[in-house]
């Protein structure tokens, strides 16, 4: 089944924190993290939720528990409303601190993670990750030709979410499906879980044809909107069509592509008339997707360094740019290896 991937806390209220460490414990204690693990990850939530009290004016934390390659993984990405900060590194290092503490906060948080990044701008704010594996982090994993790495989390207050993503790998493709089930909730989630089962099943490799597959396949569920993406690895091309508000936006070295998708809703009505949208891979190194849509006002240039990141940590800095929070959302980033 597919749903979030990751759950959010609002941290802007220091009197929600000892809940929001309960609910991570819970969490490391279901993917059967040992008592010295689930121990470190208490300690980075608590310096992650401080320091949102500390240094910016609300703060959120989405956590997520992840299966790869037979690795298991708990991700932390704090995300802040605060002024950011003119040099991260200086900040990094042991007794530096603008609230006259002991200034040691995110050199634990680097030191007890298996993995950690930070990204900060000065009037933006900052985010940070934070990885505890199941066991200590692999010396070596698994390298693949696309990586990965999605944001969904549901609308406040609902169990279920009806944004989802599933990806289909063999030795020539790799299918991705970012679907959103109209509206929220359980009913949503059917819709698109429904999609993702005909999705695997689909022989096509041509994401209208996947689209015209899943359409008749959804017909009893209230509909959703989605885009379907087939990397070529053989051609070294990258297929894309989409039905809705799915944003599809390629990021090269030196311009963007933003891809439109059709209006319908798949599983209602969609256009008699579609094409694949077909691009160069090697021009393009990532692929945003997002179910919010990405206004073309956003202006990268401005998070130049952002590329650089941890891919969690790019899908962060669009869900912080554009989650309404009334509704499900959904990021996926995707990383095209040469």
């Amino acid at each position: 089944m597919v749903d979030a991937t990751h759950k959010s806390f609002d941290a802007s209220d220091r009197s929600h924190h000892a809940l929001i460490k309960k609910e991570v414990q819970r969490l490391a204690v279901a993917c059967q993290f040992t008592d010295k693990r689930i121990a470190e990850i208490d300690i980075v939530v608590a310096e992650i939720t401080s320091n949102f009290h500390k240094h910016a004016k609300s703060g959120e934390l989405v956590v997520g528990c992840f299966k790869e390659d037979s690795l298991v993984y708990i991700e932390l990405i704090g995300i802040d409303q605060g002024p950011g900060m003119n040099d991260v590194h200086r900040m990094m290092a042991d007794g530096v601190s603008t609230k006259n503490t002991m200034g040691c906060g995110l050199g634990s948080i680097k030191r007890l993670a298996d993995e950690f990044d930070i990204f900060s701008m000065k009037d933006w704010g900052t985010i940070l990750l934070a990885r505890f594996f199941h066991t200590h982090k692999p010396l070596e994993k698994r390298k693949r030709r696309i990586q990965i790495r999605p944001l969904i989390v549901a609308k406040p207050l609902e169990i279920r979410s009806g944004d989802g993503y599933y990806v289909d790998r063999s030795e020539r493709y790799t299918k991705i499906i970012l679907a959103d089930g109209l509206g929220h909730g359980a009913e949503a989630n059917i819709a698109t879980n429904q999609a993702v089962n005909a999705f695997k099943q689909c022989p096509h490799q041509s994401p209208v044809e996947i689209i015209r597959f899943i359409h008749p396949r959804v017909r009893k569920s209230r509909g959703l909107v989605a885009t379907i993406v087939v990397v070529d690895h053989d051609l070294k091309r990258v297929r894309i069509a989409g039905v809705g508000n799915i944003a599809a936006k390629l990021i090269g070295a030196s311009h963007s592509k933003k891809t439109l998708p059709y209006n319908g809703i798949i599983g209602h009505n969609i256009p008699t008339t579609m094409h694949d949208q077909v691009l160069d891979v090697q021009v393009y190194q990532q692929l945003i997707l997002c179910s919010d849509g990405i206004r073309s006002r956003w202006d990268t240039s401005r998070m130049a360094t952002l590329p650089r990141h941890d891919l969690s940590i790019q899908a962060a800095a669009v869900y912080k740019e554009f989650a309404r929070r009334t509704d499900d959302m959904s990021v996926l980033i995707v990383k095209f290896i040469p």
